[in-house]
């Protein structure tokens, strides 16, 4: 899908939509990207259940998305992360902090009844595209 104000992302290098609906979205000059669980790009759940290998596949298929898009975590403004148990706050932030650095983006955390395929962290971002 591509519109003369957006322009959809799409990358084998992440797990592809399983929905309507892409993987980031490109516009006035910003990525715009979907929420990112712990799918390998093969689709394949990772993690098992563990917070710091769910955040960390999340985290990688974020940075694949982002690079698609032409941007990167270090253009990042604002993540949102969702968050099945806040009891693992501690645990995924540990995680986060070696993927991004200073200045840090704005960040959104929130307890979710449900996420999807039962993982137990899903993160998305909005980023400047370079």
């Amino acid at each position: 899908m591509s519109q003369p104000d957006r322009t959809a992302v799409q990358t084998p290098d992440a797990p592809a939509a399983i929905g309507p609906y892409s993987q980031a979205v490109v516009a006035g000059g910003f990525v715009f990207t979907a929420g990112q669980i712990a799918l390998n790009p093969a689709g394949e759940l990772v993690g098992d259940g563990d917070i710091t290998a769910e955040t960390t596949q999340v985290l990688t298929n974020l940075t694949a998305v982002l690079q698609a898009a032409g941007a990167g975590l270090d253009t990042v403004v604002k993540t949102t992360v969702f968050l099945q148990d806040m009891a693992d706050f501690a645990a995924m932030n540990a995680v986060y902090a070696q993927f991004f650095s200073a200045p840090y983006p704005g960040r959104s955390a929130v307890q979710a009844a449900a996420l999807p395929k039962g993982v137990r962290v899903e993160i998305e971002a909005i980023a400047r595209v370079r």
